[in-house]
C-alpha cells in the first residue's frame, strides 16, 4: 500500500518489532492512565522510555512520542494539568538516553478544543485550557520544534448538519464548484473544502494565543465506510474511498498545497484507520473507519503515495 508511517495508541512491543527494519516511520503514545503518575515523578518518565522507546530505536524508526490521547476532551481537571508536565517529563527522559532532537515529543487534540471556529479566522482556544494548559503547551512545542498532533473529522461536522454543509465540499470534491467559503471581512481567503477550514481555525486559534509558527500534523482523519441503517447517509464505501483519496492526493502534492491561511506549508497527515474496529462499542460508523477488513483484505483501493490518477481507481 505504499504506506510511509504509521500511529500507534500504545506502544506495543510485536507491532515495534515487525516494524524493525522498515522504512516506516512510527508514532508511539504514552498511555492516558500514565500521565497523573508520571507528570510528578521523573522515575516513572524514564522507565516508560527505557522499556517502550530503547528496545526498538533506531531499528524501528519511531520518530514522535505522543503524550496521551486527546487529553483536553476528558473532564478530569487533574489529567488536563498532567498533560504538559508529562511532556517535559517525557522530553527529559529522552535527552537522558541520547534521544533528544531525534524524537520528538507532543500529543494529539481533538477539535472540541476550540471555543469558537466559524469562520476559521475566529478561532479561539476554550477558556478552560488556553491560558493554564494550551499557551505552555505550545511554547514546549515551539522551543522543541515539534508539531502538534491534531484530529480532524469533516464526517462528524457534515453528519451534524447535512442540510447546510455540502457533501462535496465535505468530501474535498467541490474545488471546481462554486461553492467557496468566504471567511471574515479583510482575510480575502477562499474555501473549497471543509478540511482546511477546520486545520486553518486552529491556526488562528494558535495565532491569537501568539503562537503561529507551530506546525500541525493531523494526527486523525478518516470517513466511515459503513454505519448503522439510522445514521446519515454519507457513511458509505464510495464516500470513504472518495474522501481518502482526496486527503491523500492533497498532503502528498508536491509542490506543497497548504491551507488558505498557510498556502505552500508541508502539513504531514495520517488516515484512520488501518482496519475496520469490528469489536469497538457504539455507532456502526465507528466500527467502519478502517481501508482493510479485520481480516487484512481491501475494503477499496488506496495508493498512499497519492501518484495513482483517479481515472484508475
Amino acid at each position: 500500500m505504499k504506506v510511509k508511517q504509521v500511529k500507534l495508541y500504545d506502544s506495543n512491543p510485536a507491532i515495534l518489532g515487525a516494524l524493525r527494519g522498515s522504512d516506516i516511520e512510527v508514532t508511539v503514545m504514552v498511555p492516558n492512565q500514565l500521565l497523573v503518575s508520571i507528570s510528578t515523578n521523573q522515575a516513572i518518565a524514564d522507565e516508560w522510555v527505557r522499556s517502550q522507546v530503547l528496545p526498538f530505536y533506531p531499528k524501528t524508526k519511531i520518530r514522535y512520542v505522543l503524550v496521551g490521547n486527546e487529553i483536553l476532551s476528558i473532564p478530569d481537571r487533574n489529567i488536563q494539568l498532567s498533560l504538559v508536565p508529562s511532556m517535559y517529563r517525557i522530553q527529559k527522559s529522552l535527552a537522558k538516553f541520547g534521544l533528544l532532537r531525534k524524537v520528538r515529543v507532543t500529543t494529539s487534540l481533538a477539535m472540541d478544543v476550540l471555543q469558537a471556529s466559524y469562520h476559521p479566522s475566529n478561532g479561539t482556544f476554550r477558556a478552560d485550557i488556553s491560558t493554564q494548559i494550551i499557551k505552555p503547551m505550545l511554547q514546549f512545542l515551539k522551543y522543541t520544534k515539534s508539531s502538534l498532533f491534531l484530529d480532524v473529522y469533516p464526517y462528524f461536522a457534515w453528519a451534524s448538519n447535512p442540510v447546510d454543509i455540502k457533501l462535496d465540499y465535505t468530501l474535498l470534491s467541490s474545488a471546481n464548484n462554486i461553492r467557496g467559503f468566504f471567511p471574515t471581512p479583510g482575510t480575502g481567503l477562499t474555501y473549497t473544502n471543509l478540511l482546511d477550514q477546520m486545520i486553518d481555525a486552529v491556526y488562528f486559534a494558535m495565532k491569537r494565543m501568539g503562537y503561529p509558527h507551530v506546525g500541525i500534523f493531523i494526527a486523525e482523519t478518516g470517513w466511515p465506510n459503513g454505519g448503522d441503517i439510522g445514521q446519515t447517509g454519507g457513511a458509505n464505501i464510495n464516500n470513504a474511498a472518495i474522501y481518502n483519496r482526496n486527503v491523500i492526493k492533497k498532503f502528498t502534492a508536491i509542490p506543497a498545497i497548504g491551507t488558505p491561511a498557510k498556502p505552500g506549508v508541508v502539513i504531514q497527515a495520517l488516515l484512520f484507520a488501518l482496519y475496520n474496529e469490528n469489536m469497538k462499542t457504539g455507532m456502526g460508523s465507528e466500527r467502519h473507519f478502517g481501508v482493510l477488513y479485520p481480516n487484512g483484505s481491501s475494503i477499496y483501493r488506496l495508493d498512499f503515495s497519492g501518484k495513482t490518477r483517479e481515472a484508475e481507481y
